[in-house]
This record gives C-alpha cells, structure tokens and sequence, in this order.
C-alpha cells in the first residue's frame, strides 16, 4: 500500500502532465495560424485551470469539478493568500474553457485573444510551477 504522501506525489504529477500537454498544445496551436485561435485559447485555459488544480492536491485542498478559474484561484488562497490578486487576469480565460465551446452568442476568438490566452497561460504555469517542490514537476 501507497504511503499518503507517495499518492499525493502521484496524482500532483498527473495533473502537471496534463496542465504541461495543455500548454504544450496552446503554444504549438497559437504559431499554426487563423484556423486555431479558438483551441489555442481553449487549450490556454485548460493548462491554466489544470496548474491550479494540480497546485490544490499538492496542498490538500479540496476543489469541485468546475472550469471556474476565479474559483479556483479563491481556493489556492487558503495556501498563498496573495495568489488570486498575482493571477487576477488568468479569470478571463474561463470562458474559453466552458462557454465559447459551445455555438452562442460570444464573438470569434481573435488572434489577439489566443496569444493573451497564452501568455496568462504561461503566468499560471510559471506562478505554479515556482511554488510546487521540483519533485511534484517530474
């Protein structure tokens, strides 16, 4: 049997695989041109949304299924109270994650929008990645 700390270890590096994937994703999409403006924004804020995520397990704070990067943001600051107001800006990514997914009334994602998705992506991974221990970053 895994050792509490061994499972925590685990499920932290699961979710900076996937954050890492997403931000892997966004980066290659955002230089492909026009035809993935939305994905590279999309896949900005699930990198986001998973950094902050993998950021909660490491600390044992419990977090719903939700996209809502504010959210989340709220909750980390049970462990760096000041990390929601560092990454107040990386709120605006949410709805790439849940409402322009779906046909509606919000406008096209233009370059200008994929390219901010991206860098806040980066303020994320970069805030998390700086206060996560080098061994939950294998």
């Amino acid at each position: 049997m895994k050792r509490p700390d061994e499972v925590k270890l685990e499920f932290t590096r699961e979710w900076i695989r996937k954050a890492e994937a997403d931000f892997k994703t966004a980066s290659l999409l955002v230089r492909a041109g026009d035809d993935h403006l939305f994905q590279t924004a999309f896949h900005g804020q699930q990198s986001a949304e998973k950094y902050i995520k993998a950021f909660l397990v490491w600390h044992q704070v419990e977090f719903p299924k939700t996209h809502d990067i504010a959210k989340l943001l709220s909750l980390a600051a049970e462990v760096v109270s000041d990390l929601p107001e560092i990454l107040a800006e990386a709120k605006t990514l949410t709805p790439f994650g849940v409402d322009y997914r779906y046909p509606g009334d919000y406008p096209e994602v233009t370059t200008g929008d994929a390219e901010a998705a991206l860098v806040l992506a980066t303020r994320v991974r970069d805030q998390i990645r700086g206060r996560l221990p080098e061994q939950a970053l294998d």
